[in-house]
């Protein structure tokens, strides 16, 4: 990774700002990389420290949603105009087919280019995806529980501490969140301290960097309508998941491959929700530069 492919910005036909980083082979096969709730472009290289990306010639273009990072809020938005916003960088860095890699809450945004904008895609996954309310256990998740399943007032409570938290005490995130985990994703915590501290400072210090607008409006969509059905989707769609997954519990990871017609699942045994991509980053860029 070189300080230049980072923090870039795109002017967005609305006028909006839109903000990427790029890693990896720099004229690889193009994979878009879809954050979690809350994340940022800026912690695709947590998930992949050996830089795989690069060894397997595979371009990562990891955009900010709108109202995280350094790109600017969209109010109003929903789940479906995303892909849009990923149609505009793709255009202006000439790249008329690209990939799409959705992880944790970037899943359902990877299900929705592949229900918009199936043409522009060579494929998609979804990796420990985040699913719709009605699936299955979808409450018992860290991440449901966190923000999506609470009312907007409560959302607004628990975002905002968050966000102060992280401005004042960013020190104090990664020993509470190893504390606060179990199975595999708390030992992969203690055996590498520092993946705790790229995801407090890579990941959530830089979704809440103008604000919690972004986080906050975002939360409500995965509990609203998404505009789309699953079964409506007819492109094909590779979906990974950790058996041992407490953020999103795999039961929900279940009822998402059942839903999509054309669905690749594999379900992995002692893999959890950080586990699933640190470990097999591989395996995903392979099938989604083949």
């Amino acid at each position: 990774m070189t300080a230049d492919r980072t923090d870039r910005k795109l002017v967005l036909q609305d006028g909006r700002s839109l903000a990427y980083s790029e890693y990896g082979a720099p004229g690889g096969q193009p994979v878009f990389y879809f954050h979690g709730h809350p994340g940022s472009r800026r912690d695709f290289p947590a998930f992949d420290p050996g830089d795989i990306a690069r060894e397997l010639g595979v371009r990562i273009i990891a955009a900010d949603r709108p109202g995280y990072g350094l790109s600017d809020f969209q109010p109003g938005r929903r789940m479906l105009d995303w892909p849009d916003d990923v149609c505009e960088p793709a255009d202006a860095l000439q790249l008329d087919t690209f990939a799409v890699l959705g992880i944790s809450g970037g899943g359902p945004y990877a299900a929705a280019c592949a229900y918009k904008i199936p043409q522009r895609l060579t494929a998609t996954a979804i990796v420990c995806g985040m699913g719709p309310s009605e699936a299955p256990g979808v409450a018992d998740g860290t991440a449901w529980k966190f923000a999506a399943g609470r009312g907007k007032f409560m959302r607004t409570i628990v975002l905002s501490l968050m966000s102060l938290g992280l401005r004042k005490k960013p020190e104090a995130f990664p020993p509470k969140m190893a504390n606060a985990l179990h199975g595999p994703d708390k030992a992969l915590l203690l055996a590498i301290p520092s993946l705790a501290d790229d995801i407090t400072h890579l990941s959530f210090a830089e979704a809440f960097r103008d604000g919690m607008a972004g986080v906050h409006h975002e939360a409500g969509l995965y509990a609203d309508d998404w505009g789309f059905r699953l079964a409506d989707i007819s492109a094909e769609v590779h979906l990974w998941h950790g058996v041992e997954d407490e953020n999103v519990p795999v039961s929900v990871g279940r009822f998402v491959a059942a839903a999509l017609p054309n669905c690749r699942a594999d379900f992995l045994e002692d893999e959890g929700h950080l586990t699933l991509p640190y470990n097999e980053m591989r395996t995903f860029l392979k099938v989604l530069s083949r």
